[in-house]
Order: structure tokens, then sequence, then C-alpha cells
């Protein structure tokens, strides 16, 4: 019988290579040179999730066997009885995408081959266009087209759009302001055009950011209907999801949801009800590979496609965590792709690379990924108070970013 291999440290690491601060978790084993990374990101209250790995998950998971990845995810969840919420759920999720890592590198095999094999060879992503008005957007969209890039999603300054036309009241709070109803005129326009102007061929998203009360999401995914979306992005926020019965039965644009989802039963009516088309949690924002899993698994019964969250603040190893599910699961439908700068492929190696709009692994055991500790150590993350999540409205009330 083959000796136990068991967990003796575990580090939290914070870095911010670029615009997000990141949160990865190195586990270190009992077998010399064995460890395992995972992502743990929740770049807005990073504090928070570091302090709940070195101060409660580090003493709960030391001197547990590595192989028992579903009994810790498990345990790790209800142990501290308050449970699915951001903090906690990011947290668990770098010890347990950090045990994937180091099973598929006991194993000799990537995390995808442990999941069930190949479905596919590499992952279709889409990049993000942007621009001040419609036609730097085009012009951005023809920038992708030129990479090969399939699938583009078209914003225009940003989310809630660069607003022409706001009058604030006097001694209006400062705050990142936008106006909702000037934003789906400007919005739709906007798709009108890039539609014209590049033709059918290329798939086209758009993300609404949760940004808009729930009659006005409904209008606004009637009104863009016939630019065929590959799809609208959180069209409503959680709290509104029981609306998303209203958007399906008014209209036919194919719906994504679930990047602010923490708890199962945010998901799950959405997905057996079949009133969304893709599902896109932000996987270590869910607790890590362990519940991704099952929630693909559970979603391709109903034939709704994963779509996992991948901005810049979705650390390098959760991108390859999201990856090793893409290639596996059958339902894949896209992947969301922030296109990082050479310094964070330099900090992380074996970083996925895309190429031709297509991310490929580079088959290494467990994650495929690693960290230069001594470089991320030079990028230290910085504190600041969030400007763009303070959102207001015209009247500055605040609203949802």
């Amino acid at each position: 019988m083959s000796e136990i291999v068991t967990i003796q440290d575990v580090k939290t690491i914070v870095t911010q290579p670029a615009g997000s601060r990141l949160v990865i978790v190195k586990i270190i084993t009992s077998e010399p040179g064995l460890y395992g990374l995972g992502c743990a990101t929740f770049t807005q209250r990073f504090h928070a999730v570091r302090t709940a790995i070195e101060k409660h998950l580090k003493p709960f998971v030391m001197g547990r066997d590595v192989d028992r990845i579903e009994e810790i995810w498990q345990m790790s969840m209800i142990n501290g009885y308050w449970r699915n919420g951001p903090v906690l759920n990011n947290a668990i999720s770098g010890v347990d995408q950090a045990l994937w890592d180091i099973k598929g590198k006991r194993a000799g095999m990537p995390v995808y081959q442990l999941l069930g094999g190949k479905c596919r060879e590499a992952a279709d992503t889409y990049a993000h266009a942007n621009g001040r008005d419609k036609y730097e957007v085009v012009d951005s969209v023809r920038h992708f087209m030129a990479q090969d890039y399939r699938h583009i999603r078209v914003q225009m300054g940003g989310y809630g759009g660069q607003s022409e036309s706001i009058q604030k009241p006097d001694g209006a709070p400062d705050g990142a302001y936008y106006h909702p109803r000037e934003y789906c005129r400007r919005m739709c326009d906007m798709i009108e055009h890039v539609r014209a102007e590049i033709g059918p061929e290329i798939e086209l998203l758009h993300d609404i950011h949760e940004r808009l009360r729930p009659i006005d999401a409904i209008q606004f995914a009637k009104d863009v209907e016939p630019f065929k979306l590959f799809f609208l992005e959180d069209a409503l926020a959680p709290e509104d999801n029981a609306y998303f019965h209203h958007m399906r039965a008014q209209c036919a644009t194919p719906l994504a949801m679930g990047e602010l989802f923490n708890h199962p039963h945010e998901w799950m009516p959405l997905i057996q009800e079949r009133l969304i088309d893709f599902i896109r949690m932000h996987v270590s924002q869910m607790g890590g590979i362990t519940p991704a899993r099952n929630v693909a698994a559970y979603a391709n019964m109903y034939n709704v496609r994963t779509a996992w969250h991948g901005p810049g603040d979705t650390s390098p190893v959760g991108h390859a965590a999201n990856l090793h599910l893409d290639l596996w699961a059958p339902n894949f439908g896209i992947q969301e792709w922030c296109r990082f700068n050479d310094l964070v492929y330099d900090m992380f190696p074996g970083l996925p690379e895309v190429r031709q709009g297509y991310m490929y692994p580079n088959d290494n055991p467990g994650l495929g990924i690693d960290i230069d500790e001594d470089l991320a150590a030079k990028y230290p993350p910085e504190d600041e108070i969030i400007q763009w999540t303070q959102t207001r409205a015209p009247d500055g009330s605040p609203m949802r970013p």
C-alpha cells in the first residue's frame, strides 16, 4: 500500500502584475517537491480572502490526505457553518484547485484527463472590443478579426457606456455615473452599426453587467434580437433572477448569466427551467473545480452551455482551471479571454496560449501552470478604494455595478 501524501503547508501568494490583485494558494505536500496551485482571486476583497485562508482553512486542512479532494471540499464548506459567500468560496477554491493540480501531477496526467478526457483539442475564446463611439468599436472588432477571433464582445465606453446628457443635482457626490435609458439607446445603435459593418459571420456578444432595471433589460434584450448576438451577458442581477421568465417569454436573444453567483439556488433554477443558454460563473467564486465540474454536468442535461468567467481578475491559475473544464465538458460553449501581457506570462510559466482565437493546453501534468514567486513578490498588491463599482444613477442614487 502506497504511503499517504499529506498537506504540510498552505501558502497564500498575493500579487498584482497588472490591474487586478491576484490571490494564489500553494499547497506543499509531504512528498518532496510536490505542490499544487489554486486560484482564490477576489480582487476587490483580497485581504479578506487571504485572512480566511491563513487563519481558518490552513489550520483546518493541515495534515489531511491530498487525495481526498471531495471530502476536503465538503468539510471546508460546512466547517465554518455559514457558507456560500464570496470570501469563503474563493478561499476554498484555492485549496480545491491546488488539490486537483496535485492529483494530476501524482497521476502524471493533465486535470482534463481526470475529469474524463478531452471533448475537443482547444477552447474557442472571445475577446473584448471597446471604443468611445460606434466607429471606434468597429475598428476594435476588425483588429480582433485580423487575429482570427470569431467571437467578439462589443462594449462602448465601458460598462454602462459614456453618457452625453447627465445633469446631476446640486451637491451630488462623486461616483461612476451612467444613464440607464441613454445606455439602452446608444448600445442598441452601436450593436446595429457593428453588425451592419462586419456582416453576419462574426459572433457578437454584449455585457449589460446587471446595470438595468428588469423591465429595461427585457426591452433591451428584445431590441437587440434582430442583430443575432451569440449571447447577452448578465442582463439581470442575481436578485432579479425571477425576471428571466419574462425575458425568455418575449425574445429569443441567447442569455448568459452567473459571474456573481455563490449559491446553488442561484444557478439551479435557471438551468432546470431552461431560462438561460450559457452558465458563466467565476469558478473560484463558486468554490473551485469540484463544484464547477458538477454544474457543467448538471447543465449538460438541460442543453445549457458553459462560458466560465475569464477576465483579468481571474488569475492565470484560474484561467488554466477554466481551460481544463472547457476541454472536458461536452456542453462547452465559449471561453472569455482577457489577453495577459508578457509580464504575466513570465510570472506564470505554463499560462495557456491563444492562437487564432483558440486556447490550447500544454499537456503538462496537473493544471500545467506554475508561479515564479520571486517575480510575484516584486509586484505586491496595492490598496485602493475601488472607483468603478461606485456606480450612480443621474440623480446620484447608488446603482449595481
